[in-house]
């Protein structure tokens, strides 16, 4: 039986005998599911990739593509493959494009940051001018937030230089507050069933608009809104804060909204925002980071920018906190 040393001892031989150009090969294969095309791709000959595509089979003991009526289909194996394959493809990159020193007026690498709408709302025009006066060569990358992504937060910054999203998702990970806001309830300008404020009573008995709402998902207002006991009855769950004022608009429903996204509004748009009649904390918009990047220059450099962002962003209120483990 092999030991956790052998594999050890043995891994680096392994690698030696491969050549990365395989890998490039591979997610071009595994993209493209046709040899012709992937050769298009990446400029080669049909056999030259073909030849690769029998080295790649001989290596994984496994047909990766196998031909189906007129098309090729990934085999079990190259499926779990295909996002391995461009998860080390972009980290050889990194690897291989790093330099001593970073000069971001010479840099023509892409930034990328997963947040929520609400973030991009606030941050998005503020960091994307930053850059540009910066790194004008760079380009920034703002992808949503979802589910899937924070659950593997980990694995997620590996390929993504920061999630921008609140506590209480993401532990042990490297982060730096960004954003401090209040949380709103927000209804309907002709709204007949409420008032000047809201009772708890009401948040039971009206139909909510949710945001993220599932066993993992939901804003930290929303949890803290359960643990007090109040059971929304919802009646639309969205991925996306700029989608509830048009919900709610016109209708019977409420639902929790970030102050300061409110003040962004336009103000016909047909709600108004009223205070929470239960025990809210506010919400802090964090940055988290994966640990391997805590030294890289590049990486150092753009966190810098999303906090000089979130300082214009949130001027003459609360300062963002300083970087924790």
């Amino acid at each position: 039986m092999t030991t956790i040393t052998e594999i050890d001892r043995l891994l680096p031989m392994r690698l030696a005998n491969l050549d990365l150009n395989l890998l490039v090969s591979l997610d071009a294969l595994l993209d493209q599911r046709s040899v012709t095309r992937a050769a298009q791709q990446l400029g080669l000959s049909q056999p030259a990739l073909s030849a690769s595509l029998a080295r790649l089979r001989r290596h994984f003991g496994d047909e990766l593509l196998s031909r189906v009526g007129n098309e090729y289909r990934l085999s079990p194996l190259a499926a779990q493959l295909k996002p391995r394959v461009r998860l080390a493809l972009e980290g050889v990159e990194r690897v291989f494009t790093a330099q001593p020193e970073f000069d971001p007026t010479e840099s023509t690498r892409e930034f990328s940051v997963q947040l929520s709408d609400y973030a991009c709302a606030v941050l998005g025009t503020g960091l994307a001018e930053l850059l540009a006066e910066k790194a004008p060569g760079a380009r920034l990358r703002l992808t949503h937030n979802t589910p899937e992504a924070v659950d593997r937060a980990e694995q997620t910054l590996l390929t993504t230089d920061a999630l921008v999203l609140p506590h209480g998702f993401v532990t042990d990970l490297p982060h730096a507050d960004l954003l401090r806001d209040e949380w709103v309830i927000v209804v309907a300008a002709d709204n007949p069933d409420v008032g000047h404020e809201l009772t708890v009573a009401q948040l039971e008995e009206l139909p909510w608009v949710a945001t993220y709402y599932g066993p993992t998902a939901s804003t930290p207002a929303a949890r803290q809104m359960r643990m007090a006991g109040i059971e929304p009855h919802v009646q639309v769950v969205t991925e996306s804060f700029l989608t509830i004022p048009g919900l709610v608009a016109g209708t019977r429903r409420i639902a929790l909204l970030q102050e300061r996204l409110v003040r962004l509004l336009p103000v016909d748009l047909g709600v108004r925002a009223l205070p929470c009649p239960f025990d809210v904390g506010p919400l802090i918009d964090a940055m988290w980071w994966h640990p391997v990047y805590d030294r890289d220059p590049e990486h150092a450099f753009f966190r810098g920018l999303l906090q000089q962002a979130a300082a214009q962003a949130t001027a003459g209120a609360e300062p963002a906190g300083q970087a924790s483990r």
